[in-house]
């Protein structure tokens, strides 16, 4: 197994599209922009990237990209369905193309136990040599994995290095930390729990707000990183309205209007997702001007 450090910020990347297709044009640029604003790894194909209205061969273009812009940053891709069959299929699609680790979030809809998601996740882990990461994201999915269960896996199964916990549990986050197994590492999935979950020992966030701020994501986790807290905490309250706004409509439908208002890709969606109401441009309208973005 590729040994690699998920530490500081990941940006969980939006996927622009342009009259009805993929704009990769549009992309490229968005992967250069957080290349250059510090972010520490990438994560293509996961929620915010839109995946499920996504083709194999757009996954695949998506990912290549990816890849090719990274400039040895790692490239974490979203890989994960609602049956393992489908997750197999999924990882075969891409696993050419060597992404260095698959996220693979609970299964939705489904609301497996907890024994069903142990099982579900060494069953995936067995299928690859390449790293995995955990993604309890129960808003999604409709179910919360335990503490217990991702402290089992990670202790059971070599291959899963890291969770992405976005549970929005603060308590069961900083359980994990406390029990993790060493070089297990815990990411933020909740921007506005960055640093109080970082304080408590997590190793960074796989953001949604650094596709509008990279730098400012990415140099409030460098800074926890290094200890200084005071200053991660000025711009973290900086972030704030940021981090609430991303989340007004369902993701991601607010960051990719404030990329539109950018002038970084359309404002287009692919069904169920759709453009955001009037209220919402005003209100990342408002975000920008005040970070001066």
């Amino acid at each position: 197994m590729k040994k690699i450090s998920l530490k500081g910020c990941g940006t969980a990347l939006v996927t622009p599209f342009k009259n009805g297709s993929v704009d990769y044009d549009a992309f490229r640029a968005l992967v250069k922009r957080q290349v250059e604003g510090g972010v520490d790894f990438l994560l293509p194909l996961g929620t915010t990237g839109e995946t499920p209205c996504l083709s194999n061969e757009e996954r695949r273009e998506i990912l290549k990209i990816a890849k090719q812009e990274a400039q040895g940053r790692p490239v974490v891709v979203g890989g994960g369905t609602n049956s393992l069959s489908g997750t197999l299929e999924s990882i075969a699609a891409l696993d050419d193309l060597q992404p260095d680790a698959y996220l693979i979030v609970v299964p939705y809809y489904n609301k497996p136990t907890q024994e069903g998601m142990y099982q579900y996740f060494k069953a995936v882990a067995q299928s690859t040599p390449r790293p995995i990461i955990l993604y309890n994201v129960p808003g999604r999915t409709g179910v919360n994995m335990l503490a217990a269960t991702t402290l089992r896996l990670a202790r059971d199964v070599e291959n899963i290095i890291a969770v992405k916990e976005a549970s929005g549990n603060l308590i069961q986050a900083l359980e994990i930390i406390k029990d993790a197994p060493e070089g297990f590492q815990v990411l933020c999935g909740d921007d506005d729990l960055t640093l109080q979950m970082m304080a408590g020992g997590g190793a960074g966030v796989i953001s949604v707000a650094s596709n509008i701020a990279p730098k400012m994501v990415a140099d409030m986790t460098h800074l926890m990183l290094q200890g200084n807290k005071a200053e991660a905490s000025k711009l973290d309250n900086a972030l704030k309205r940021l981090y609430k706004a991303c989340f007004i409509e369902s993701n991601p439908i607010p960051a990719k209007t404030a990329l539109f208002q950018m002038g970084l890709c359309c404002n287009e969606f692919r069904l169920p997702m759709c453009p955001a109401q009037e209220s919402t441009h005003n209100i990342m309208s408002g975000v920008l001007k005040e970070l001066s973005i």
